[in-house]
């Protein structure tokens, strides 16, 4: 089941998603790498308020790869146990793994961009296109030059902090964390799959997985 791991990140590494994300810092546990745990099953959580938005998130990574599951599969039943409880329950399950993706930060920034001015030369004295150089002042004389503009405007963006984390649930510790940010976000999944190739990307730069 190694191979499955492994071959998933090789996938999103090489997936076209959006460029709008980029990894903000990242940090390794320098004792032991995400390769070396032989993950078997890995549970995938999205701590969003949104119930919609946690579903698409689980799924999207779920779905493609078959030792990746779900979170509210698991766990939504077991919401009054204790962290120590909730453990148990997924290492009765067979869990060796956990990726969880929480949401940071949501900022909005207003900027102005500015507006574009055009001039084209036409004309000339005979009302022909004749240009500037190599004429005498009667054909410069009869030029005229359109004008045109683009007003400004401001535009608003929206930047994302997503934290992912992965967690060894054989040693109960955190091994990888990077924090990503997002703008011009427009569709949930496909920021999904772009942050996971930004976080391969990190994790093959770090040696938490092997390079290409």
């Amino acid at each position: 089941m190694k191979k499955y791991f492994v071959l998933f990140f090789a996938i999103l590494a090489f997936s076209s998603c959006g460029s709008n994300t980029s990894i903000v810092n990242s940090w390794r546990d320098p004792d032991v790498t995400i390769t070396q745990e032989h993950f078997k099953k890995v549970l995938v959580v999205a701590l969003v308020k949104d119930e919609a938005s946690r579903r698409i998130t689980e799924n999207r990574i779920a779905t493609s790869n078959p030792i990746f599951k779900t979170s509210y599969q698991y766990l939504d039943a077991t919401s009054q146990l204790s962290q120590e409880q909730k453990l148990k329950v997924l290492q009765d399950e067979g869990f060796d793994g956990v990726i969880s993706m929480r949401l940071v930060s949501k900022e909005k920034e207003v900027n102005y961009v500015p507006g574009t001015y055009t001039g084209m030369y036409y004309g000339g004295f005979d009302g022909m296109y004749t240009g500037m150089y190599g004429y005498g002042f009667g054909n410069w004389y009869g030029m005229y030059s359109p004008n045109f503009y683009d007003p400004g405007y401001y535009q608003e963006t929206t930047s994302y902090m997503v934290e992912t984390n992965v967690f060894s649930l054989k040693q109960n510790k955190l091994i990888w964390t990077g924090t990503t940010e997002s703008q011009y976000v427009t569709d949930l999944g496909q920021t999904v799959d772009a942050i996971m190739q930004v976080v391969v990307k990190e994790m093959r730069k770090d040696g938490s997985l092997p390079p290409k």
